[in-house]
This record gives C-alpha cells, sequence and structure tokens, in this order.
C-alpha cells in the first residue's frame, strides 16, 4: 500500500512561482502529478520514472514546470514557475507500479489547491 501527500498548494500571482511537494509512503514507484480545474476533466502534468530519473511533461506546462524525485525521503516535487491563471487547479500526485506516464496510477494523494491571480 502507498500513502501519498501532498503540500505547497497556495494563491500566487501570474508570473510567479510555486513548489509542490508529495511525500510518500511505502515502497517507491514512477510518480506522476496531475490537475483538475473546475468544470474540467483531470489532466495530466508530468511523470518522473522510478529510477533513471527521465522524465515527460504535457505540452501546456513544459519549460514552465519542473518534477523532480528525491528517493531518500521518498519525495516527488513539481516546482511550477511563470504561473498562469489557467494553472489554477487542484493538484494531484499519484504513484504507478508501470514505467509509462500514460498507464494507470494505482494511488493518488487527496490533492492540493493552486490559484494564479491575475
Amino acid at each position: 500500500q502507498v500513502q501519498l501527500e501532498e503540500s505547497g498548494g497556495g494563491l500566487v500571482q501570474a508570473g510567479g512561482s510555486l513548489r509542490l511537494s508529495c511525500a510518500a509512503s511505502g515502497r517507491r514507484y514512477a510518480m506522476g502529478w496531475f490537475r483538475q480545474a473546475p468544470g474540467k476533466e483531470r489532466e495530466f502534468v508530468a511523470h518522473i520514472a522510478r529510477i533513471g530519473g527521465s522524465t515527460y511533461y504535457a505540452d501546456s506546462v513544459k519549460g514552465r514546470f519542473t518534477i523532480a524525485r528525491d528517493n531518500a525521503k521518498n519525495t516527488v516535487y513539481l516546482q511550477m514557475n511563470r504561473l498562469k491563471p489557467e494553472d489554477t487547479a487542484v493538484y494531484y500526485c499519484a504513484s504507478s507500479r508501470g514505467s509509462s506516464w500514460y498507464g494507470e496510477y494505482e494511488y493518488w494523494g487527496q490533492g492540493t489547491q493552486v490559484t494564479v491571480s491575475s
């Protein structure tokens, strides 16, 4: 069983930065960040491999967001720079036993709110 807990959300002005953290307990798997804005479906944001550190990003965040992991702390981060109002959403971290960013994610955190004001 894996438990995930996100933190680091908040209110920031457009152009600002936030760093989200996801602390995991249990086995280490590949990790992903997703987000869901009001009235919209949940969408993929970023993925990082269990080992090796390879990453994959949605086009909408490429070049602005960076996913990283500290395996010693079993924690995954999402550094978000040059934030835009359209980045406003609840952000979720998730873990996957698979290796692909588009695969199934079996475990999910409770989410953290990110609000970007214009």
